[in-house]
């Protein structure tokens, strides 16, 4: 089976990272590799993955002594670090199903996808789960991305390939931006259509905070993707809909 890089960056996740790192363990699918990237935490965040290494040879830790202060640096230097033909992306409070990368994986080779996603399930903080599952279409490309950000970011699954040279540019929803890059290539991404991973929901995180979120999806189409001021309202309305759905659920 091909090899799967795990990127996971962290700041100061030392709280949740053995649940996270556990159920990369626990996947049913062996052949991984996980490249956490501490991003300068000043919490007990190091020891917690040096306790991990010490155990699986799988787990590899980098660090950046100053905090860059987003997500960007660290996934980026990850990449660069990754050895396997795919690519996949979890964040320090997230965590995956045990069949996740068996089934995605699976699922990429047998159609020869560049781009693989699943549904997610969102948890309260404290990891309680009450079946908020969050379901989306069977594919999406570039201009369907447009219209809303639900790709999970969580669930992805990528080839090394279809990054090519790409990297995170270090703003405002840098994943998003990140995704729309890849498939304005013409890569397809495409859903499993089944409950692989558990989002954890926090109020002071950026997709936590609607308003700011919705200035920054408004920002990405003018000022990043200069699109015209109708063209962008066009697709800031469907943004709308899909998300007051999302977070309806």
């Amino acid at each position: 089976m091909p090899l799967v890089s795990i990127i996971t960056p962290c700041y100061n996740s030392g709280e949740y990272l053995p649940v996270v790192i556990d159920s990369v363990i626990a996947q049913t699918f062996n052949d991984w590799e996980m490249i956490i990237v501490d991003d300068g935490s000043t919490d007990n965040s190091r020891q917690v993955i040096e306790d991990y290494i010490a155990k699986d040879p799988r787990i590899r830790y980098y660090r950046l002594e100053k905090s860059s202060g987003s997500p960007a640096k660290p996934r980026n230097m990850a990449i660069d670090y990754a050895k396997g033909k795919y690519i996949a992306f979890l964040d320090s409070d997230d965590v995956w199903l045990a069949d996740k990368l068996q089934c995605q994986v699976d699922f990429a080779e047998k159609n020869n996808y560049h781009m693989v996603f699943s549904y997610y399930e969102k948890i309260s903080p404290s990891g309680e789960r009450r079946n908020r599952v969050v379901k989306s279409s069977a594919s999406y490309n570039y201009n369907q991305l447009l219209k809303s950000n639900s790709i999970p970011w969580l669930t992805l699954l990528i080839t090394k390939e279809a990054i090519g040279n790409d990297r995170f540019l270090n703003t405002d929803v840098e994943d998003y931006i990140f995704l729309l890059t890849i498939l304005k290539k013409g890569y397809i991404a495409h859903n499993t259509q089944k409950l692989h991973a558990l989002y954890r929901e926090s109020k002071s995180s950026r997709s936590g905070n609607k308003f700011q979120t919705a200035r920054f999806q408004w920002n990405i189409y003018r000022k990043h993707l200069r699109l015209g001021f109708f063209t962008s309202l066009y697709y800031f309305v469907h943004y709308a809909f899909y998300g007051i759905r999302k977070y309806m659920i």
